[in-house]
């Protein structure tokens, strides 16, 4: 971890700068001209630059080094009327402004040991699920310590996702790609943050992880799998049940665990079982008529286990209600009786309307 007062090194920042708007595009750049021995004059080699090990090398001794500033946790973003106290600086060089105490509320760990033990006393306990706003600078006599600088080994897009979640914030106008939202997850736990506080349904982060599952829906399973996102797997898996579970490698099936691996295969196992069932009930025969012998009541039972047969002989989990009515409704044709013809009708419908209501997710 590498901490130091962000006030000492960041001074080169200017008026014009501070006051742009910092909404006007996703990062506002500035030209850090800064000579790190007119800041600490006698300052020792290692504390030119930030070290290697961080993931990057940005040597803040050099006068044309460019960093860039997050839009949304910017140096006027405030968090219950409270100023930001610590600057994360991440491996691709972008700064994020944030509050320790709303990131301790979430963080079970110091953010991975980064943040120091008396940043968790610096601001008062209180729920950080609060947007953060722009605001002017705080009043004069209200007192708050410098800013600790933090550098993080994470790029800007994974660390923005991060932060958005633990301040319950959307971040789905950065249109992040699936990629970047899954690595994000990933970190949470690396983090002390719990996936599972952070998506939980209606929160912006399973609203945007779920708007992936139509196109996919197996990535979306296996992170909510992974990280035992119930909720989320439920509302991914209907989106499943076209898929061929012999596709399943075994790299998919270790990510996804034994746990949901099971569920998905007793949903497509079990909508099938069901249709078959569906498919055994034939028209109730009507009572016997002048116009319909014994004989002809047998052509509608046999005609109705025929086509039963070759629905259930390639059953699937996702046979549309459409592909029931139009294997079944030909079979009036071969049908004289009216009452026979009627019969078939109802227990169609009736057989569309019962797989209609069959559990379609794990």
């Amino acid at each position: 971890m590498d901490t130091r007062g962000v006030d000492s090194i960041f001074e080169f920042v200017s008026d014009e700068i501070l006051d742009s708007d910092p909404f006007s595009h996703y990062h506002d750049t500035f030209e850090a001209d800064i000579s790190f021995t007119q800041q600490v004059p006698t300052a020792p080699n290692s504390c030119v630059g930030f070290p290697k090990s961080d993931g990057y090398d940005v040597d803040i001794s050099d006068n044309n080094a460019a960093l860039s500033i997050s839009t949304a946790f910017h140096p006027s973003a405030r968090w219950q009327s409270f100023p930001p106290n610590l600057t994360l600086l991440c491996s691709d060089s972008v700064l994020f402004y944030v509050h320790s105490q709303a990131v301790l509320k979430v963080s079970e760990n110091f953010f991975g040991s980064l943040i120091p033990a008396h940043l968790s006393n610096v601001l008062p306990s209180l729920s950080p699920r609060r947007p953060i706003t722009p605001s002017p600078s705080p009043p004069q006599t209200q007192k708050h310590p410098p800013n600790t600088l933090i550098s993080i080994q994470e790029p800007s897009p994974v660390l923005n996702i991060i932060l958005h979640a633990i301040y319950g914030l959307s971040c789905s106008h950065y249109a992040p790609s699936f990629e970047t939202l899954s690595n994000a997850v990933d970190k949470l736990p690396s983090y002390g943050v719990n996936p599972k506080a952070c998506i939980a349904p209606h929160t912006p982060l399973y609203t945007i992880l779920l708007s992936h599952a139509p196109l996919l829906p197996l990535d979306v399973y296996i992170l909510a799998a992974k990280h035992d996102l119930y909720d989320l797997a439920v509302s991914a898996s209907p989106h499943l049940l076209s898929f061929q579970l012999s596709t399943i490698t075994d790299d998919m099936a270790k990510a996804m665990g034994a746990k949901y691996l099971r569920k998905l295969f007793f949903l497509h196992i079990g909508r099938a079982d069901a249709l078959k069932r569906l498919l055994l009930q034939s028209p109730h025969p009507h009572a016997p008529t002048s116009d319909c012998t014994f004989a002809d009541r047998r052509n509608l039972t046999r005609a109705w286990a025929l086509a039963s047969a070759y629905i259930a002989w390639d059953a699937r989990p996702d046979i549309s209600k459409s592909f029931l009515e139009s294997a079944l409704t030909p079979l009036t044709g071969l049908l004289t009786c009216g009452l026979c013809k009627k019969n078939l009708d109802d227990r169609i419908k009736d057989l569309v309307v019962q797989w209609s209501v069959v559990k379609r997710t794990i």
